[in-house]
């Protein structure tokens, strides 16, 4: 029974008492002195215990009567209650059972028919909301499809440097090597000074403030040096506040520049530190070059003089000064050379080539040969997951040319194309059928430029593949009666950027504009609304219930909340080695095995890992006091220490639904219309969590809850506030 119905059942038989009383004391005023005389013989000392024992159970019935009679009113009262606030703040569907008095009864069915008309009008709303939506989503599906996909890296974060925005090339070239280990440096809601400088990013800053108001908008460029000694090249272009600022064309409307303010900044990357490097060792290759040629020259100049000067000079030497001539000119000669295959080695290696498919490549060949020769192609036999390094543009040209002059010269009809790997290399076969190729003329298609075939670059096929590194060569099969040339081209290596880039989900997890209002306060966060703040939802799987006793985590998962958005594709997950036994009873509740836990890194590994991920953020947690009493025993031994605060569905569920009878974490999902996923894995209990605690706050709101600190004091109110591990 609740405080308040205990209230309510003390208060009536207090009442009740207080009324006998007084009825009783007005009949004893109202009596003659003999009535009193005969009603005191009556109440005589052998009958007083008989009237206490009618009081008490007067009294008991009263109790029984009024703890019944708000069985059926209070109660079912609260939980009417309860459920008006779910239904309009959380789960429209949800319904009121009919219990209690007949008229709570009729309450309740008219809830639940108003809860029909509201779902029907919702219904609509949400038509209407979703068709005038739909136009907006399109372009945000656009702007993000075509952000996520850019090769280049891009950054978008508000003035406080928090980051709005980043796509897949931003994660890979931010994480490096360890792209992995790294990944929690760059999210939502998170730093940008985490992984770039905060001084260059605040003289960007002061730089596009002061174009601002000089009524220029241009982009700001640096160079910065990330932590594992990389170069990146930085163009910052500043965001404007909404509505206000230069015009994208045309003169400035100078009225509203004038109002214009810095709202946050574009950030776009590139690697530079091989194009730093190899324009430092082209330096290098000119200065040794100079002082190499400088010191024959004047060696050389020196003899000539001799020789000149003195005509009188005997034949010996002469001869001396000649060989001095002749060897200085050899070395010099020698210098220039290497310095010239250095040069072109440097060229070669900066030669822009690409990663691709080869199955992609040929399909650019094959249109270009049917659109500019006419000819037909095939695919003869070809590797659908060969990826190439090549130049895309310059191997379609050389193929197109090949087959425009095959066509013009030798009348052949059709080209087919195999593509296999062999050893190192890819090699590519333009084959045929038809008169064999003179080798001479098959050494001139190979030096001629392409404009022999209809094609408009003075390049030849030779020069294309040598500056792939490959080789070219006519060759034919006898047997099969066909020709072909044969192409070896470089094979296309994994790259960490296209890695980091399929680990990650649905372009939608990468931006959310909205942040652009938010103002990080350096208040306490318990003044701080919950609404404006970020959260790390955790969960944990152990060997057992036990902390204090020796069980230890064996997984870890967590996902994070920034804006109010839960961002799947920002999550944490990692098993963890305990070190010691493994029960079969936890094993039958999580179903993780001795075996999945072998080679797996320990919580020393794991920890500093998770804390860098939930950094600057809120913790929360179902029953969070068993996973933070983990991670608390764990303080001394990994030097690691949680001290952010923390708040616990359990008890927030406790808070806004105090009537109900069960706060387990399926249960809350039900009542509030949350899909529950990966029951009892560290991950999928920390989704189903974070969408519980999302479905929480409007209920919070409703009770007044509104700040962080608010809804801690209220949890700790709560009985399930109690309980320790």
């Amino acid at each position: 029974m609740s405080r308040t119905a205990l209230r309510a059942v003390f208060a009536a038989v207090a009442l009740t008492l207080v009324v006998l009383a007084g009825a009783a004391f007005v009949l004893w005023a109202d009596l003659e002195p003999t009535e009193r005389s005969a009603l005191a013989a009556v109440l005589t000392q052998p009958r007083v215990g008989l009237l206490v024992l009618f009081v008490v159970v007067l009294a008991a019935g009263i109790a029984l009567y009024v703890r019944r009679l708000l069985a059926v009113t209070v109660g079912p009262a609260q939980r009417i209650a309860e459920a008006l606030r779910l239904i309009a703040q959380a789960n429209p569907a949800h319904r009121t059972r009919e219990e209690g008095a007949p008229e709570l009864q009729a309450v309740a069915r008219a809830v639940n028919e108003l809860a029909e008309a509201r779902s029907r009008l919702l219904h609509d709303v949400e038509a209407t909301v979703h068709d005038a939506k739909a136009r907006v989503e399109e372009e945000r599906n656009r702007l993000a499809a075509l952000v996520s996909e850019l090769d280049q890296s891009v950054l978008v974060c508000n003035h406080e440097g928090r980051i709005l925005l980043y796509n897949a090339a931003a994660q890979g070239l931010l994480g490096g090597a360890d792209a992995g280990a790294r990944a929690d440096l760059l999210g939502l809601g998170r730093s940008v000074f985490g992984v770039l400088d905060r001084g260059l990013i605040q003289h960007a800053i002061e730089a596009m403030e002061g174009q601002i108001a000089r009524l220029e908008r241009e982009s700001v460029h640096f160079v910065t040096a990330t932590r594992d000694g990389r170069l990146l090249r930085v163009q910052a272009a500043p965001v404007l506040n909404v509505g206000e600022g230069l015009a994208g064309s045309g003169e400035p409307d100078r009225g509203r520049a004038a109002n214009a303010a810095l709202t946050g900044y574009v950030l776009l990357l590139s690697d530079v530190t091989e194009s730093i490097d190899a324009d430092a060792k082209s330096v290098g290759l000119l200065q040794g070059l100079v002082e190499g040629t400088r010191a024959a020259l004047a060696n050389i100049r020196a003899a000539i003089e001799n020789v000149t000067e003195h005509p009188e000079m005997d034949a010996a030497r002469r001869a001396r000064f000649g060989a001095i001539i002749q060897d200085e000119a050899v070395r010099l000669s020698d210098r220039l050379n290497l310095a010239t295959a250095q040069a072109a080695e440097r060229l070669r290696a900066r030669w822009p080539l690409e990663e691709m498919r080869g199955e992609d490549l040929l399909t650019l060949a094959r249109a270009r040969i049917e659109r500019r020769a006419g000819l037909s192609t095939k695919l003869e036999s070809v590797d659908p997951e060969l990826w190439l390094r090549v130049d895309s543009f310059s191997l379609a040209q050389a193929l197109s040319y090949l087959a425009r002059r095959l066509k013009d010269e030798f009348a052949v009809r059709e080209v087919r194309f195999r593509l296999l790997p062999v050893g190192g290399h890819a090699q590519l076969d333009v084959l045929w059928r038809g008169a064999p190729l003179a080798p001479e003329t098959a050494f001139a298609w190979e030096n001629d430029a392409f404009t022999h075939g209809g094609e408009d670059s003075p390049l030849s096929l030779a020069q294309v593949v040598e500056r792939h590194g490959g080789e070219a060569w006519y060759q034919r099969d006898l047997p099969a009666q066909i020709a072909y040339f044969r192409l070896l081209l470089p094979l296309g290596a994994q790259r960490a950027d296209a890695r980091a880039r399929a680990k990650l989900p649905g372009r939608p997890e990468f931006y959310d504009f909205d942040l652009f209002q938010r103002s990080p306060a350096t208040d306490a966060l318990d003044e701080r609304p919950l609404t404006d703040l970020a959260y790390t939802v955790i969960d944990t799987e152990t060997t057992g219930l036990n902390p204090a006793e020796g069980d230890e985590i064996i997984a870890i998962g967590a996902v994070r909340i920034v804006n109010g958005r839960l961002l799947r594709g920002e999550t944490f997950e990692s098993l963890v080695d305990p070190q010691r036994h493994l029960g079969e009873a936890s094993i039958a509740v999580h179903g993780i095995t001795p075996e999945m836990l072998a080679g797996q890194p320990t919580i020393d590994e794991v920890l500093p890992r998770f804390h860098r991920f939930a950094e600057e953020t809120v913790l929360v947690g179902h029953n969070a006091a068993f996973d933070m009493r983990f991670l608390q025993l764990k303080e001394a031994r990994t030097g690691v220490r949680f001290d952010q605060p923390v708040l616990d569905t359990l008890l927030l569920s406790a808070v806004v639904h105090p009537a109900q009878p069960s706060h387990g974490l399926e249960e809350i999902a039900s009542r509030l219309s949350v899909d529950v996923v990966g029951r009892h894995t560290a991950l999928g209990d920390a989704v189903t969590a974070a969408g519980v605690f999302l479905r929480l706050l409007p209920l919070l709101a409703e009770r007044g809850i509104r700040t962080l600190g608010e809804a801690r004091v209220a949890a700790e109110k709560t009985y399930y506030a109690r309980l320790k591990y």
